[in-house]
């Protein structure tokens, strides 16, 4: 079971082989690595997740899934016989991607970490918490996008997956000043 309660702080560095450190641009020649808070706060707010998983013959699977960031760590579900439980059953291994499209602006991030099923009622209370809060209307309304998933985590109709991270990645672009952030917990 991952740990519950306050998040782990990591240890923070800027990988200068990949930012404007080495490269450095008008505008970049202080470039500092992404404070974890940054990172939290984007963990906190976005709403789809790419989660990588490997099969069982090694080969790669990628799909969307909505995801909430509570307690330091990510919780996501899925349906039981989705392939994406047949690989986490066969390894624990996975990553969540999550940021946006442009060149230019914008942070991504990548949090690594083994995923682990999650069955306690209480814990599962927090994290339908986490989603009705973060997704609003999209859980809690008849006419939302995912409506009913508080019931189906309660009755065990999807399982639900907790990832503490154990190393993230965070991708920073400002305006041609490029940052490659490593957090290891």
């Amino acid at each position: 079971m991952p740990a519950h309660g306050p998040a782990k702080q990591p240890t923070t560095e800027l990988d200068p082989r990949y930012s404007s450190a080495l490269n450095p641009r008008p505008g970049a020649e202080d470039v500092t690595a992404t404070d974890w808070a940054d990172a939290q706060r984007q963990l906190e707010t976005a709403e789809i997740f790419w989660l990588s998983t490997a099969r069982a013959d090694g080969r790669q699977h990628v799909t969307p899934v909505i995801a909430a960031w509570h307690d330091g760590v990510l919780y996501f579900s899925t349906g039981p016989s989705e392939q994406k439980t047949k690989n986490l059953a066969h390894d624990g291994h996975c990553a969540l991607t999550t940021g946006g499209n442009s060149l230019t602006e914008g942070l991504d991030l990548v949090v690594e970490g083994t995923a682990e099923q999650i069955a306690d009622p209480a814990r599962l209370e927090e994290v339908i918490t986490a989603y009705e809060t973060k997704y609003g209307p999209h859980i809690t309304s008849p006419e939302g996008t995912f409506h009913g998933i508080g019931d189906a985590f309660r009755k065990g109709d999807v399982v639900v997956f907790a990832v503490p991270p154990s190393t993230a990645y965070g991708y920073g672009r400002n305006d041609g000043v490029y940052t490659h952030t490593r957090w290891t917990f």
